[in-house]
């Protein structure tokens, strides 16, 4: 071989070797991020969970990527999109967004990690087979949203005791509404009010139940839990506005948009935890062996601008007991 020959194969070999290498690199894991709702709401819980996957160690294209399935408040398409999840053979799936994703999610695979977040006791639900060792391949948070509605209703007549009549604004497909509801209704016959129940799980039912208060005519509005009601929050603070009712909502985010009275877990703390979580699965933590979760602080927040807006008078009492005051 010729000296000048030899020289131009051995220049254009090294040329190829960074090809070469970089077409060797493994893939980066995949995250399957399950969620009820839709992503334009959620830009704050997403951020969130992306902290939470940080503090344990990646970060989203550069040592990880996300696959973001959205079921835009269309709880039937979550089956669908969770075995699309499957399909794509991602490492851990988060399953977010209430109870609807956990059990599309566990439906779909017995072997790809699973983290969720739920209203409702895991346990009852099926999703682990206890809270210190759920088994399987599932684990995640219990936020109580369901646990605490009853104490809601009993903050929504501390702050107006004279409104005798709450409307109820609840979500048909979530399966502990039944559960939920007798114990709303227990709660409401101890405090003397009459409950008004409307089931709602698209954005024109929204527009229709508030639509029904010109003929109902409730004193008072609760809005249950729901991923769905909390990705429709603006919507919701406005159309309370509009009929001048005052209402309490699961979390800070509808106070923060101008909502009367909020009594819940901070969601964005849930979604950091639930992004720990997952990147612990991935450092090889296995579901079985993580505890569920459960928050251990639920948080009060008053807006008094909207108080004075609504012509009511917070007594100092339960200003004192807030955890956060908006003026």
């Amino acid at each position: 071989m010729r000296r000048r020959d030899f020289i131009q194969g051995i220049v254009g070999s090294a040329a190829a070797w960074p090809l070469v290498a970089h077409a060797q690199q493994p893939a980066l894991p995949v995250i399957g991020f399950l969620h009820s709702t839709s992503a334009g709401p959620n830009v704050g819980t997403v951020s969130a969970f992306r902290e939470g996957l940080k503090q344990a160690g990646y970060v989203d294209g550069q040592n990880i990527a996300i696959e973001f399935r959205w079921a835009d408040g269309h709880y039937d398409r979550l089956p669908a999109l969770a075995m699309d999840l499957v399909r794509q053979r991602v490492a851990v799936i988060a399953a977010l967004g209430g109870q609807a994703s956990a059990l599309a999610a566990k439906a779909a695979t017995s072997t790809i990690p699973v983290v969720f977040d739920a209203g409702e006791d895991p346990v009852k639900l099926g999703l682990v087979a206890s809270f210190s060792k759920p088994g399987g391949n599932v684990t995640g948070i219990n936020i109580l949203t369901n646990e605490i509605e009853a104490k809601r209703l009993g903050l929504l007549h501390e702050l107006i005791p004279t409104a005798l009549t709450i409307a109820m604004i609840g979500h048909p497909d979530t399966r502990a509404n039944d559960v939920v509801l007798e114990d709303l209704q227990t709660a409401a016959s101890a405090l003397g009010l009459k409950l008004q129940i409307l089931k709602v799980r698209s954005v024109l039912e929204i527009d229709n139940a508030f639509a029904s208060f010109n003929q109902r005519r409730p004193d008072a509005l609760l809005v249950m839990a729901n991923a769905f009601f909390n990705s429709r929050r603006n919507q919701i603070v406005q159309l309370a506005a509009h009929q001048a009712i005052p209402a309490i909502y699961e979390n800070r985010l509808f106070a923060m948009v101008g909502g009367l009275i909020s009594y819940g877990i901070d969601l964005s703390e849930v979604y950091r935890q639930a992004g720990i979580y997952t990147g612990k699965i991935l450092n090889g933590a296995k579901p079985a062996d993580l505890p569920v979760m459960q928050p251990t602080k639920l948080e009060l927040v008053i807006n008094l601008q909207t108080a004075k807006e609504l012509g009511i008078t917070v007594s100092p009492q339960l200003l004192a007991r807030a955890d956060e005051v908006i003026e």
